[in-house]
């Protein structure tokens, strides 16, 4: 019996060829029109399950044609049938689809992951006997092909329907009736599934880790606090007709807010007890929330509109390393390279003045210079006050520069990220960081916190993104998708979403729930996209960056699969631009044009004169703030 199942085989298991065309792309084209045309006529309970074998076939087919030196059937067999595979594999797709000669195989990152690891795929027992005869009963129109490729390459594990829920005949029967089926958690290769933080290869499974993303309430003695102040508000300044007062707003919020999985008090750092300033800044809270600008979704397939006001610090000679607006909207704070931040009023009011020794104050003036820094970028953090306009105190930790530093929502708590590697949390009342976070190969470039405070997210020039639990520094989510540095990070206000952008001017939205990428986004030049920033409501994203445009993106309307763009208005005015080009002009005339890929997601583009955007802000009440150097 091992002797005439071995006949037709060679030493490695492959099938002996016996006839012109059963090589090249032939073979695996013949053999994956089979299996696929089976598994589609097969019971709708088994679909779901047997489908999931398409994609490891597919790409241990096309290896196997790489491998063999067949640059051209390998490119026709890849191209032929990547558009199945584009909903849930599309980086890998990207990645594997300038693979052409034997070598690429051991020199491509992802393909190394694929062929130095088994593909895991659990079916059910009865799937798996159907599949079983199905390979025999079709040995010599292609089934040795599929069989050679599953024992070689497959991790097929067989369940019983009685032994593990998910594969209960009503599941199988519910499963079958959605329209998208993504892979099971524990499919495919351990550490490689996209926005599964499981890295470690002997873990067998990369199940992800249950998020709690809802916002977390006030105490009760702090909402009776600021309900009380509200109320107070509305007997001097009645509601206009029509208009909630501002109690209901706040008690609507708080009925939203307590339907939402929300962490627990253990679940998140604490926080010092709150004082009057922190009622004050919730009340101011509910006043911008209900007077704001709503944004919502598309009109008659027009995007709403959002007005941007733009800073522009002229005579700067490119010495700016970083801007940033105060939370209260009144002041704006700039960095330089000669190692000192210079703070100015955005409405152009003087500064109080600095404290002298006599207990006098100075005449006020348009800025103020805080001083105290080594370096542009250095190891250490400063706190400065900006009563006394003077520094309080310094933190040190990180064994390299810090390249980034964020607040935490409601403050006290601050996040930083390093040359060294690693992200830092800190508290104001301690000199020593409180957690650290270590994952990342390289720089730890940008840093920034979920609405909640239960978790934060790192950017790295390792071209990842990770998302870390705060409270024991663990990951729970590691999202691979970047194909350049990332150079801005921005959480949704509702907490689901997470924004990330590239120096190659990709915006990528991901879903943290299930750690899926849901679009990219195109449009800006390259050079990096620097800041980014939500709506109140979450539909709307700003973006700014190196090429001096802020652009604007509806985050709800779905683009094209691929992600490559298509023409649309540019500028702020609807500008048309020539297909798939957007035209730039220098001194010397008029040079050739520059292809910049716009998805059809955005709304709007804003371009400035020669300014690069350094930062925007959208304000409680659906304005946005921009900010950026004049460099003629």
């Amino acid at each position: 019996m091992l002797r005439m199942e071995s006949a037709n085989q060679d030493v490695d298991g492959r099938p002996i060829q016996t006839r012109v065309e059963e090589s090249g792309a032939v073979k695996y084209g013949k053999a994956f029109d089979l299996f696929r045309n089976w598994i589609e006529g097969n019971l709708e309970i088994y679909k779901p399950d047997l489908r999931r074998l398409l994609w490891p076939v597919f790409v241990y087919a096309f290896f196997d044609l790489v491998s063999q030196f067949y640059p051209r059937d390998s490119k026709n067999f890849f191209n032929s049938y990547r558009e199945i595979f584009e909903n849930e594999h599309e980086h890998d797709l990207r990645a594997l689809q300038a693979m052409a000669l034997p070598e690429h195989v051991d020199s491509n990152e992802i393909a190394k992951i694929y062929h130095n690891h088994r593909y895991r795929v659990t079916l059910s027992q009865t799937a798996f006997y159907n599949l079983i005869g199905f390979l025999e009963s079709k040995e010599k129109e292609g089934g040795a092909v599929l069989v050679s490729l599953i024992q070689k390459h497959l991790n097929v594990c067989t369940v019983e329907r009685t032994a593990d829920e998910q594969f209960s005949l009503a599941k199988l029967i519910e499963r079958a009736k959605r329209p998208d089926d993504f892979p099971a958690e524990d499919e495919g290769i351990p550490g490689h599934n996209p926005g599964s933080a499981n890295v470690t290869q002997g873990a067998g499974t990369s199940v992800l880790t249950r998020l709690k993303l809802g916002q977390m309430t006030l105490d009760q003695e702090s909402r009776q606090d600021v309900l009380g102040e509200l109320q107070n508000e509305d007997k001097i300044n009645p509601p206009a007709p029509g208009q909630l007062s501002l109690a209901e707003v706040f008690e609507q919020r708080i009925k939203r807010e307590e339907s939402e999985d929300v962490p627990g008090r253990t679940e998140l750092p604490p926080r010092p007890p709150p004082i009057a300033r922190d009622i004050a800044m919730e009340v101011q809270k509910v006043k911008e929330h209900r007077d704001r600008f709503q944004i919502s979704g598309r009109t008659g397939g027009v995007g709403p509109g959002v007005s941007v006001t733009m800073f522009t610090f002229h005579n700067t000679n490119d010495s700016i390393t970083c801007l940033d607006f105060s939370g209260d909207y009144r002041l704006v704070a700039a960095g330089f390279d000669l190692h000192y931040i210079r703070v100015w009023s955005l409405d152009g009011s003087p500064l109080p003045g600095l404290p002298g020794v006599d207990g006098q104050e100075s005449k006020p003036t348009a800025s103020h210079r805080l001083i105290g820094h080594s370096g542009p970028v250095y190891n250490s953090i400063r706190l400065w006050s900006l009563e006394s306009w003077a520094c309080v105190v310094v933190y040190k930790g990180h064994d390299g520069p810090v390249w980034d530093v964020t607040w935490g929502p409601h403050g006290h708590y601050f996040l930083t990220g390093s040359f060294d590697r690693t992200a830092r949390l800190w508290s104001t009342d301690r000199v020593d960081y409180l957690r650290l976070f270590v994952g990342h190969d390289r720089d730890v470039d940008h840093v920034c916190f979920h609405p909640n405070s239960a978790y934060v997210f790192t950017g790295s020039c390792d071209k990842m993104v990770r998302m870390w639990l705060v409270t024991n520094g663990y990951p729970v989510r590691m999202f691979t998708g970047h194909s350049s540095n990332i150079t801005a990070l921005a959480c949704s206000p509702d907490g689901k979403t997470l924004a990330s952008a590239d120096d190659s001017g990709t915006i990528i939205l991901w879903d943290l729930a299930p750690g899926k990428l849901l679009k990219r986004m195109r449009g800006h030049g390259k050079g990096g996209i620097w800041s980014l920033t939500w709506s109140v409501e979450s539909t709307v994203l700003v973006s700014g960056g190196a090429d001096g445009t802020v652009r604007v993106w509806d985050v709800q309307l779905a683009n094209d699969a691929s992600g490559h763009g298509k023409v649309i208005g540019e500028g702020g005015a609807g500008q048309k631009m020539e297909p798939s080009v957007s035209n730039v002009s220098g001194a010397g005339g008029k040079k050739k044009a520059k292809e910049v890929m716009v998805t059809s997601d955005q709304i709007s583009a804003f371009p400035t004169k020669k300014s690069p955007v350094y930062k925007v802000m959208f304000t409680q009440q659906n304005l946005v703030l921009a900010g950026g150097a004049f460099l003629p």
